[in-house]
């Protein structure tokens, strides 16, 4: 028996060590690869006549954890862009004599809108230039439309399909599959916009959720549309009017409304490029991508000492350590600390990119950015969503910067408590519980929620709303009647942010940057990004179960609403955090 137990203990330990082996090998390959890329790129010259070839077919993020940029080295997970890495390209090449313009492919982009709208900015900006923008698709999904309607030539292919449609949000409600399966939300909110819980209340969308989406997604349009009215020549009306009646899908109608520019087969468009730049029809064109002008441009400035912290809060809020794809109090705070504490570091820029979470970590989180405000400036800027929690914890910020396309605001609280007595009736699975006292038992995934827990829970939640309140008025300099008015959890656009006071100005990342140099008294700054979280061995064992990537890419792919459903059975995790300011609803714009 200890031969068997010995042999198996080896022959594990070799399993291991082969494995670890492995991947430090890889690793080493990795490094050394991308060192070499770097080498060659910082040292190879940009050619005359060159294109920047900006092929977007990857998703674009805000931030890319090092986690998973250890991972995509590796080969284990999908690459990605960092969105200000294409902004600095661009930038680069606006001003770089032998980069002639830009090829554009946005065919099926993958990003959020505001991220779209900072890159169609950037575009715009190098246009200022006088260099030429050329886009070309095989099919343009309508956001890939907005980004590419910014060219000064569009081209489509023959058999391609133009989308143009309007936009639209669906949500799920699970009323009678409650009913049905006796799986039930008990739901304790606040704010008559708070709507996230409202799937689990009715069968049918209420008044007040119709006129928050309805608002929100006219808004955004109204910004499509005057923009790619703008750079196409074309009115409003009659964008709005090719989106009613879906006229521009084929690309020989697109033509004739003026949505595309020219019809071609790719190699036809190559040869047009190849012509605008006298370059022979036998020869190649001379394309870089946005890393070739990253390698060559150094990030750092010597001799600068001075210093901006960007801290990317990105992801939900919750309970726990937190990393940079959830924003958890450990991590975070220890982040907004060090960033507040350096001598060298002038100003803080809070990038948020989140739904919200955890009501208490969201506290948290402000009081630590309050108290680095004491030491140095900070600025907010808002990415994709910076609702609720996310917008809490931007409250209190010297300046706050949202994209017109960011989605802000949703100042309410809920609680939501997964609920399976009518489901365990059904299979014949009764709980008894025992008590010294009528409340003792509290919450219990088994029972009905008590009129006691109930009445605590709607306490707790108007107390924790009243405080977001005053977050809000204090540090909009706002009244608390005037908060009222645009809180109840309902939703803003970054336009309608602006107008209601919630945001001080309109703009991206590089406006918030200039805007914290300013406050700072600076002229001249490096950037460092927070959090600093290192990959471990937990992330290098992670990838030894290859089913837990599986799993975790089909529940990410499953509506909000059904996930809760999924971790009823973890009444701990949501009891700790049961009172949540958070977006309001799963909020997927199409």
């Amino acid at each position: 028996m200890n031969f068997l137990r010995t042999f198996f203990a080896s022959l594990l330990g070799t399993i291991v060590a082969f494995f670890m082996g492995g991947i430090l090998f890889l690793m080493i390959i990795s490094s050394a690869a991308s060192f070499v890329d770097s080498e060659n790129g910082s040292a190879a010259l940009i050619k005359e006549n060159s294109i920047l070839s900006l092929k977007l077919d990857l998703p674009i993020v805000d931030n890319i954890p090092g986690r998973q940029q250890f991972q995509i080295s590796l080969g284990f997970d999908e690459e990605s862009i960092k969105l200000m890495d294409l902004v600095t390209a661009i930038d680069l090449a606006k001003t770089n004599e032998k980069i002639e313009g830009i090829h554009l492919r946005s065919d099926y982009l993958e990003a959020g809108w505001p991220q779209t709208k900072t890159l169609r900015d950037a575009l715009l900006s190098f246009k200022e230039s006088g260099k030429f923008i050329s886009a070309y698709g095989d099919f343009f999904t309508q956001k890939g439309y907005y980004l590419a309607s910014v060219a000064d030539s569009l081209f489509i292919n023959p058999n391609g399909n133009l989308e143009f449609k309007g936009l639209a949000s669906e949500v799920l409600y699970f009323k009678d599959f409650e009913d049905e399966y006796g799986f039930k939300m008990e739901v304790i909110r606040h704010g008559k916009y708070k709507s996230a819980v409202e799937p689990y209340l009715t069968n049918s969308m209420s008044a007040d959720n119709r006129e928050q989406i309805g608002s929100l997604i006219s808004s955004l349009w109204h910004t499509i549309s005057s923009e790619v009215a703008q750079e196409r020549n074309l009115s409003i009306e009659k964008l709005d009017a090719i989106a009613t009646e879906l006229q521009g899908n084929l690309p020989e109608d697109a033509i004739k409304l003026g949505l595309i520019d020219q019809i071609n087969y790719e190699i036809d468009y190559i040869n047009i490029l190849k012509n605008k730049l006298g370059v022979e029809a036998s020869d190649d064109l001379n394309f870089i991508n946005y890393k070739n002008l990253l390698y060559g441009n150094a990030s750092h400035k010597k001799g600068v000492r001075d210093k901006i912290a960007i801290i990317y809060a990105q992801g939900p809020i919750l309970f726990g350590e937190g990393n940079q794809t959830q924003i958890g109090d450990e991590v975070f705070v220890d982040a907004i600390e060090e960033a507040a504490k350096s001598k060298r570091i002038k100003a803080i820029v809070l990038r948020v990119n989140s739904p919200g979470g955890s009501a208490f970590i969201s506290d948290v989180l402000w009081r630590a950015l309050e108290d680095a405000k004491k030491k140095k400036p900070l600025v907010v800027s808002m990415g994709n969503v910076a609702a609720s929690g996310g917008y809490y914890i931007a409250s209190g910020a010297d300046k706050i910067f949202a994209d017109p396309m960011t989605i802000t605001g949703s100042i309410g609280v809920f609680a939501v408590l997964p609920n399976l007595k009518g489901f365990t009736d059904q299979i014949g699975i009764n709980a008894e519980h025992v008590m010294t006292h009528k409340n003792a038992m509290g919450y219990s995934p088994f029972e009905s929620l008590s009129d006691g827990f109930r009445e605590s829970t709607r306490q707790n939640i108007e107390y924790v709303y009243e405080t977001f309140k005053k977050r809000v008025s204090e540090g909009r300099g706002l009244s608390l009647s005037a908060v009222e008015e645009i809180a109840q959890g309902r939703v803003w656009t970054g336009v309608q942010a602006k107008e209601n006071g919630l945001i001080d100005e309109l703009g991206g990342l590089n406006e918030a940057l200039v805007a914290a140099a300013k406050l700072a008294g600076i002229d001249d700054y490096n950037l460092t990004s927070y959090p600093k979280v290192e990959t471990d061995i937990d992330d290098i064992f992670g990838l030894m179960n290859p089913l837990g990537s599986v799993k975790n890419k089909i529940k990410s792919s499953l509506p909000k609403e059904l996930k809760i459903f999924l971790e009823a059975s973890k009444s701990e995790e949501i009891q700790t955090s049961r009172i949540q300011a958070e977006i309001p609803f799963t909020l997927d714009i199409n």
